[in-house]
């Protein structure tokens, strides 16, 4: 069974710094693309940023560009999102997800972990 559980919200002043962390489990995830989407209340849900387990290619939403960094430990099975430089807007549920790298859709979901960032 696929696991997928994400840690290290919490409450940080604007210009602050947060790691979350994604610990997946229950399969090979080496064909998978693994993704972490945020969605902040009375808004859609967005895609901030995914890597390829295999290669570690990267990409980014446009309004975390140059302020957030995703990384994986390939040993640990986890997927890191680093947070630099956040600001009030950034307040949201972040979520991780994976999917396999021909596919489009996200088929594995955490739960969630909330993120505030104060003003």
């Amino acid at each position: 069974q696929v696991q997928l559980v994400e840690s290290g919200g919490g409450l940080v002043q604007a210009g602050g710094s947060l790691t979350l962390s994604c610990a997946a489990s229950g399969r090979t995830f080496s064909s998978y693309v693994m993704g972490w989407f945020r969605q902040a209340p009375g808004k859609e849900r967005e895609l901030v940023s995914s890597i390829s387990w295999s290669d570690g290619w990267t990409s980014y939403g446009n309004s975390v560009k140059g302020r957030f960094a995703i990384s994986r430990d390939n040993a640990k099975n986890t997927v890191y999102l680093q947070m630099d430089s956040l600001k009030p807007e950034d307040t949201a549920i972040y979520y991780c997800a994976a999917r396999q790298r021909a596919s489009t859709t996200y088929a594995y979901w955490g739960q969630g972990t909330q993120v505030t960032v104060s003003s």
